[in-house]
């Protein structure tokens, strides 16, 4: 009966140094400057290029993209390229719940 807590007391302490870890990862994450990535040469351009015109993308939108990167990866990224992908499916799915949420329950 004694292996048994001393078991699981070793598991919290592996457990609690994880934690260390990763806190000490995530901080070191929040306070690393992200540097926008530039790459070294053009990538080369599609030949039938879409009619609609491009969206800007602003630097605070590429510095939140690379921090969600960050904490979800665990390492810094390099970002190559950032570009919109246009799909109704969210559209879709966001009507779904917003529809599924007005249901009357009786």
């Amino acid at each position: 009966m004694e292996q048994a807590p001393k078991e699981l007391l070793g598991i919290l302490d592996e457990i609690r140094q994880q934690l260390a870890s990763l806190s000490a990862r995530v901080a070191q994450l929040e306070h690393a400057p992200i540097e926008p990535a530039t790459p070294a040469t053009p990538a080369p351009q599609p030949e039938a290029a879409p009619a609609a015109a491009p969206e800007t993308i602003t630097e605070q939108e590429i510095l939140a993209i690379a921090a969600a990167l960050a904490a979800y990866l665990g390492v810094q990224p390099h970002i190559r390229q950032i570009r919109l992908i246009s799909s109704r499916a969210w559209a879709e799915e966001g009507r779904v719940t917003i529809q599924a949420s007005h249901r009357l329950h009786s």
